[in-house]
């Protein structure tokens, strides 16, 4: 059986969506499934069908959190950026960093010290896009996001 994480950078030439650990344990390879955090390396790739999916590349460089990794600081060597700006475009607008800090919770970063990272998404939530959801909510659970089990959606 195929990951998700294989089809979209065999298959599709997706590369943005980096293979950190494979476990579902760093999060780099998340992506946005059905408007929700999930580590690609984790979900079968039959489990998409009918999802709405998003990687990095679907924010066609449009998305403040782009620029504001960048003159943040908040990108080093680039394998845990696509997973971390992901994750934080999920979060709520004006996100309170406690907000931010259990968004990113499956996500690490071994180059920074996370302040160029909280930065860069405070800046950034700040100035998303108007009408823009926010589909993270901070009750939402680490597990959930590790084993790709989403709530309220009745499967």
């Amino acid at each position: 059986m195929k990951r998700l994480l294989d089809v979209l950078r065999e298959e599709c030439g997706l590369t943005g969506t980096k293979e950190g650990c494979g476990e579902g344990e760093c999060g780099a390879c998340t992506v946005l499934l059905d408007d929700e955090p999930v580590n690609s390396c984790l979900i079968p790739f039959a489990q998409v069908r009918g999802a709405r999916l998003k990687t990095i590349e679907g924010l066609k460089g449009t998305h403040p959190l782009l620029e504001t990794f960048v003159t943040e600081g908040g990108a080093q060597c680039g394998i845990c950026t696509p997973g971390m700006i992901l994750a934080a475009s999920a979060l709520p607008k004006n996100a309170t960093l406690e907000e931010i800090r259990e968004g990113l919770a499956g996500n690490l970063c071994r180059c920074t010290g996370y302040e160029g990272i909280y930065r860069a998404i405070q800046k950034g939530t700040t100035r998303q896009r108007p009408g823009q959801s926010s589909v993270l909510s901070p009750q939402s659970s680490v597990k959930q996001r590790r084993t790709g089990v989403r709530t309220g959606r009745g499967k």
